[in-house]
């Protein structure tokens, strides 16, 4: 095709070119409106690529992953598609319009406030996570390419650089360099290593790094041999540039930041969580690191570094089955013990077929919904801490990496829409809760159980037990 220039009032197909909003290094973006909208419609954007003799044929190749991939793509973290042109005749994309700023502009207020960037975080982290369970990881996280609606929601801009699942990875098949934002690229991408979901928080702690602290954990390198770095050289530990950071944010950010990806978070939803959870996040030597690791052990990263080119295939989709978060709800009230050990036996199954889950442990601790409430039991003993006690006796016999379990007591006067509400701004994949049988009170009533069955939006695992046995029944409450 022969490039043609573009003026407003054009026609394209079915868009009227209105004015342009922004021309880059790839592509020029356009406000149009469809010929047929009436007045006053919602403007929609347009994305055409910048093409000539000299132009880097893998802007092109990026442009054509961009017109696959943003059809499959759904849900309000990701921007509405409308419309494709080919490249036959005039290459376009029109998606939905969105309004304000990219993350880009908080940057220059730099160090924020802690709970600023912890919220950040939380939003980043669940666009990812919704991103990649549509099997898609974007390998170009950086804060250009993030939005918010007026809602709050993170929106994940620019798909030309991800990879789909269930479609051919045009770029890998064509290039060999490394393809990313150099402060954001991950290690395994320096390596050409497209297919593995933790790229992505490898770049969300960067992020979040810089707007903590000011800094780039790892410079803006130009160079293949200067990406190269990271694959040994670790960064500065936050809390040296920022004293302000707590502990448990610099653990946060340097989990993300990790060389080997299997060392990262398993998952966004797990990053998430802890962000929204601080007083649960297990601190390890990451959150104690006050200067960079020595000589002994970047050599040693050094020599592993050449065994990385190595790393097994894998999804997105594989990545998250391996690592969902399970809640299991448990009741702590006395006569319960039998059901308290089949909850045990049937979470312990669970968790054997996800090695890399996270599990939270819940309690509900039932408020009134007038008046006030009693603070300590008959023996002088605080309520909460005592149920905070119960649910850590309960999970010892699990045995369980202290990183990969949290303990939670909910003050609620309805103990199911606790736990539903819980799930959902958790992100949690999967419920398992206790049912102590049925009576007829409790099927006029409605069981905790049957209420978190039919409104919670994961998978339910429902423990019954009667004397020594225990059968479970899973439903998917979609």
């Amino acid at each position: 095709m022969v490039a043609t220039r573009l003026e407003p009032g054009m026609v394209i197909d079915d868009f009227v070119l209105e004015e342009k909003l922004h021309k880059g290094g790839m592509a020029v973006l356009w406000r149009v409106r469809r010929k047929s909208d009436a007045p006053g419609a919602a403007p929609l954007l347009m994305k055409l690529p910048i093409l000539g003799d000299n132009h880097d044929p893998a802007a092109i190749v990026g442009f054509e992953v961009e017109q696959m991939i943003m059809p499959k793509l759904s849900g309000i973290h990701v921007p509405r598609y409308v419309a494709a042109g080919d490249f036959t005749a005039q290459p376009y994309i029109v998606m939905e319009l969105l309004a304000g700023k990219s993350l880009r502009a908080r940057f220059d207020d730099a160090p924020l406030p802690v709970e600023d960037v912890a919220a950040i975080g939380i939003k980043v982290a669940n666009a990812l996570h919704d991103l990649h369970k549509q099997n898609v990881i974007h390998l170009d996280i950086k804060p250009s390419n993030i939005m918010f609606r007026e809602s709050g929601e993170a929106i994940l801009i620019d798909y030309g650089l991800a990879r789909h699942d269930k479609l051919p990875d045009l770029l890998a098949e064509e290039f060999r360099l490394p393809m990313g934002t150099g402060p954001y690229i991950s290690p395994e991408q320096v390596l050409n290593i497209r297919n593995d979901p933790r790229s992505d928080l490898f770049a969300l702690g960067v992020l979040l790094y810089h707007l903590a602290t000011g800094e780039r954990p790892l410079g803006n390198p130009m160079s293949v041999r200067g990406l190269r770095r990271r694959l040994w050289r670790d960064p500065v530990p936050p809390r040296a540039i920022n004293a302000r950071i707590p502990a448990w944010l610099q653990e946060v950010i340097l989990h993300c930041l990790e060389v080997n990806p299997a060392r990262r978070y398993s998952t966004a939803a797990q990053v998430a969580f802890d962000l929204q959870n601080p007083d649960q996040v297990t601190l390890t030597a990451r959150a104690e690191k006050r200067v960079r690791d020595g000589l002994f052990k970047v050599m040693r990263r050094w020599f592993r570094s050449v065994g990385m080119e190595a790393m097994p295939q894998q999804s997105a989709s594989e990545q998250l089955s391996r690592a969902p978060i399970v809640v299991v709800a448990i009741d702590l009230t006395q006569g319960s013990e039998a059901l308290a050990e089949a909850l045990r036996v049937i979470t312990r199954r669970i968790l054997q077929t996800a090695p890399e889950a996270r599990l939270a442990c819940v309690t509900v601790q039932k408020t009134n919904r007038i008046g006030m409430d009693e603070v300590v039991d008959k023996k002088g003993r605080n309520i909460h801490v005592k149920h905070l006690v119960g649910l850590k006796h309960w999970a010892r016999p699990l045995a369980l990496d202290p990183e990969k379990i949290t303990y939670h007591v909910l003050e609620a006067p309805d103990a199911a829409a606790a736990i539903i509400d819980y799930a959902k701004v958790n992100d949690v994949d999967h419920i398992v809760i206790g049912s102590r049988g049925s009576s007829v009170l409790r099927r006029y009533l409605g069981s905790v159980s049957s209420q978190v069955v039919a409104q919670a939006d994961c998978t339910v695992t429902v423990v019954k037990s009667g004397g020594d046995s225990s059968s479970s029944a899973d439903a998917s409450a979609a």
